[in-house]
């Protein structure tokens, strides 16, 4: 089967802004044109209703959090993962779920739901603007302070946790900084609380305002000047652009001339969308080398087979649609909200282990029995593998999933279920 490039081209824009595509979008999209959907994904157009229908959770926000209640928990993962499967910008939930990676916090130890919202709240508002301005905010966001323990960092205690993950995870990446400014660091750090109401509050008599050696330069540092003057050093532009690239474009190294480009767009004022813009618009990109270079993340996966199969899932703490997921992205290794460690999540081959596909399997059969499968069952026989490679946005199944497949069109559940675990939708 001949594919067209460009059809192509434009479904894998849409997998990696998004959480895949329907072949009905894909279609919409390529007669628009690459260049045109990209600025749709960037600048769209009115209110979302998908938002709408989905409010986060008014949780409250606390001073010492108790332990949050495992309802809290299933309401908090239940309204994500129905608000990316409702939306129809689902860029804005995308670089969301990046950033949730990226400044990656588990509610395990944070325990209060209504700071990890109000986390998620905060990634979702600034993460398309400068970079600084949400680095600002994580280094004073009180899910960020309880994580890497800045609560507790006093004058008389700095606490290394949020100077080093800052540097290292955040905005630098390691073999930029030394020891040495990791101690200093946390001493420009020190003084914030959580006051009674959940918020950042500076307690001046706990803070250090000595002057403080940092990456080179002397001065009194305090929160604020420290990020700015991490931001400013030219292996920070260099490390957020390398995530960028290797979480949207291909992994591994990101090509000189790749990283050009997007330093170029990134720019001084550290522009997060025109950094986006120049990834999806990059040669690179858009050619065949990058083109399912990507395995879907587990909630990648479980995403978009709820938008593909058209799933309205009930977000409700006590729900079984809610518990179903739940289950599934625990097998599959990667539930929201509840990243292993502060350096996020895996990527790649990690994701296609054995247990991994055997949950898969079971959620897949859960889907097909939920979900809208009338474009395939309306299909003859002989139409069938081609209708369900439309429904799912595939371009087209290999030859050895196209005979495996064959072995079952005349069962559209079958079908689709061996369609959802085919090479060809687990790649990205």
């Amino acid at each position: 089967m001949s594919i067209d490039q460009n059809r192509s081209a434009v479904a894998h824009l849409l997998r990696r802004a998004g959480f895949g595509a329907s072949g009905a979008e894909i279609d919409a999209a390529a007669k628009a044109g690459y260049e045109a959907t990209v600025a749709a994904l960037l600048t769209p157009a009115g209110a979302d209703p998908g938002v709408a229908a989905t409010p986060p959770p008014d949780f409250p926000a606390m001073k010492v959090p108790k332990k949050g209640s495992a309802q809290a928990d299933y309401q908090m993962v239940g309204w994500w993962l129905a608000r990316m499967a409702a939306v129809t910008q689902p860029l804005v939930e995308k670089r969301t779920f990046f950033f949730h990676g990226h400044f990656a916090t588990s509610v395990q130890k944070v325990a209060s739901p209504g700071f990890m919202v109000q986390q998620n709240q905060t990634m979702r508002t600034l993460g398309g603007g400068d970079f600084a301005a949400l680095a600002h905010a994580m280094v004073r966001d009180p899910a960020m302070m309880l994580w890497l323990d800045s609560a507790g960092n006093t004058l008389k205690a700095p606490n290394e946790n949020l100077a080093r993950e800052l540097m290292e995870l955040f905005t630098l990446g390691v073999g930029n900084y030394t020891e040495d400014d990791v101690r200093a660091g946390a001493r420009a750090l020190t003084g914030w609380r959580l006051d009674a109401s959940g918020k950042a509050t500076l307690v001046p008599k706990l803070h250090d305002d000595t002057p403080k050696t940092i990456l080179g330069k002397t001065a009194d540092f305090d929160d604020t000047s420290f990020v700015d003057w991490i931001l400013q050093q030219p292996a920070s532009p260099k490390f957020v652009t390398g995530r960028f690239w290797d979480r949207f474009g291909m992994p591994g190294p990101i090509p000189p001339d790749v990283s050009g480009r997007l330093l170029a767009a990134y720019g001084p004022n550290r522009d997060l969308t025109a950094l986006l813009k120049a990834l999806f618009l990059d040669p690179v990109f858009r050619g065949p080398q990058a083109r399912y270079a990507l395995v879907k993340q587990p909630t990648e996966y479980v995403v978009g087979v709820l938008r593909a199969l058209r799933i309205k899932i009930d977000a409700g703490p006590d729900s079984k649609d809610n518990q179903t997921l739940r289950a599934a992205l625990n097998g599959l290794g990667q539930l929201p909200f509840y990243p292993p460690n502060v350096g996020g999540w895996p990527e790649g081959s990690a994701w296609l282990t054995t247990a991994a596909a055997q949950t898969r399997f079971g959620f897949a059969e859960w889907a097909v029995t939920k979900g809208d499968l009338s474009q395939v069952e309306n299909s003859s026989p002989s139409q069938r593998i081609d209708a369900v490679a439309h429904l799912l946005g595939i371009d087209a199944f290999s030859d050895r999933s196209t005979t495996a497949l064959t072995e079952v069109v005349a069962d559209p559940k079958q079908l689709v279920t061996l369609a959802l675990l085919a090479p060809e939708y687990l790649v990205n």
